[in-house]
């Protein structure tokens, strides 16, 4: 990949972080105007007369895939930061660019070096991105600006530079990796929950729309977003909005067929491709279409098959043990089902390469769940479940009144009414539930 590194002469960060650049490459500034192999690139440098803001079409004076600008940060009220976003307008171009023009973005290089920049940020710095502002906006080449906040002081201190410098060169020693490419709606400058689940997932933003950008947002800008991101889904900080124009995004959303996922979904996605995700999500919706899932211990490749194991035992072990359960489940390797109510249901996505393996995993989760409680026993190839249970119609008999020494009888202890001492065993009713599993002895 050929990569133009760009900065201008005007602007202190910009030159401090191409400084460090040059110096770990071994470059002089002849040898910059030409492209160096790195890794599996070709890095260029270039630097403009003016403000970066302003250099539209820069992209057509080079032969490159992608463009990294090097800047300065500044804000209102500046604090020490190191930021990554990409340019655009959604509105009225204040500050260089076109109206309602979103510059072509590149969510999986911004989410490689955020994060490097999350690891190498000095004592006192935050790492994050920063929502679509500013120009230039006709760039068709993949860009993003990497950034150094907020005042002289920071843009100068050599130390950042070297940072940012070795946070850039760092993530493009990497493979490109498999992103899921996102859009952004709601938050601060900074955007905070995007930049989380940037920094703990595979969630990679392209544009992301400030909070007050987003009730002005027309179908046609929202689709420029998605192009421009290339991408795969999109995230609303529903937190950071007004109900109505959440409601009005998820409309837009769903007519123009972009998933919409919450940042739970996006973390639990873990190691699986985007591809085996939706994979996985299209059996999930035709199995039980008003269910969430949990991904879980799910990763790797296979073929998806949707699997289920008895209904009673799995209910009677989740009864006993429900954190627990969860817990175990989220390590094997299945897709969970969650119901309305939140439980999990007893039907599962596999690999068909692991159906039988995982099968057994569950059902020896649920063997041995229960055979830990002391109302289970084990005869034969059978489980019986004897349950004990508080009888109001026998208290009553007994002469016991509803009210506390109901509550006390249920909790195991004696009471005593009209001098006559009542005992749990004399108010309680027995059940029994056998639960039949050939060759359960290799369960335990």
């Amino acid at each position: 990949m050929k990569i133009a590194i760009i900065n201008s002469k005007t602007d202190p960060a910009g030159v401090n972080i191409r400084e460090h650049l040059l110096s770990k490459l071994n470059l002089s500034e002849n040898d910059s105007k030409k492209y160096t192999r790195y890794f599996s690139h070709e890095l260029i440098f270039y630097e403009a007369e003016e403000r970066l803001i302003y250099q539209s079409s820069i992209d057509s004076a080079f032969d490159s895939d992608l463009i990294i600008f090097i800047s300065r940060h500044s804000s209102q009220n500046p604090v020490p930061a190191l930021t990554v976003h990409v340019t655009g307008n959604y509105g009225t171009a204040m500050l260089g660019g076109s109206d309602k023009e979103l510059a072509c973005s590149s969510p999986d290089y911004m989410h490689l070096v955020l994060n490097e920049l999350f690891k190498r940020a000095p004592d006192g710095f935050k790492s994050s991105y920063e929502v679509t502002h500013h120009g230039p906006t006709d760039l068709k080449t993949p860009s993003f600006f990497v950034e150094i906040g907020s005042t002289e002081s920071e843009w100068m201190n050599e130390d950042v530079g070297n940072a940012v410098a070795g946070s850039i060169l760092e993530a493009l020693k990497k493979d490109r990796p498999k992103t899921i490419n996102l859009v952004g709606f709601g938050g601060n400058h900074y955007a905070a929950r995007e930049t989380e689940i940037a920094l703990s997932s595979k969630g990679a933003f392209g544009h992301i729309a400030h909070t007050r950008e987003v009730s002005g947002l027309s179908r046609e800008m929202i689709k420029q977003m998605i192009e421009k991101s290339f991408a795969d889904g999109a995230y609303i900080d529903k937190k950071a909005l007004q109900s109505n124009d959440v409601l009005k995004i998820e409309k837009i959303l769903n007519e123009l067929s972009i998933p919409l996922l919450s940042e739970g979904e996006i973390k639990d996605i873990g190691d699986l491709s985007w591809e085996k995700y939706q994979e996985i999500a299209k059996i999930a919706l035709e199995a039980c279409p008003f269910c969430k899932i949990r991904i879980g211990g799910m990763k790797g490749f296979g073929t998806p098959v949707l699997i289920e194991i008895m209904p009673e035992l799995f209910e009677e072990a989740y009864k006993v043990d429900e954190k627990n359960m969860a817990k175990a489940i989220n390590r094997i390797c299945a897709v969970s089902f969650i119901s309305q109510k939140g439980r999990i249901l007893p039907i599962f996505i596999t690999y068909e390469e692991n159906r039988i393996q995982t099968i057994n995993d569950l059902i020896s989760l649920c063997v041995k769940t229960l055979h830990k409680d002391k109302d289970t026993a084990v005869i034969d190839d059978s489980l019986v479940i004897r349950k004990i249970r508080f009888d109001p119609a026998k208290a009553a008999e007994l002469g016991v009144l509803k009210g506390p020494f109901y509550g006390k009888l249920a909790a195991g202890f004696d009471i005593v009414v009209g001098g006559r001492t009542i005992t749990p065993a004399m108010v309680s009713k027995s059940s029994e539930k056998v639960i039949r599993i050939p060759g359960l002895e290799n369960y335990l």
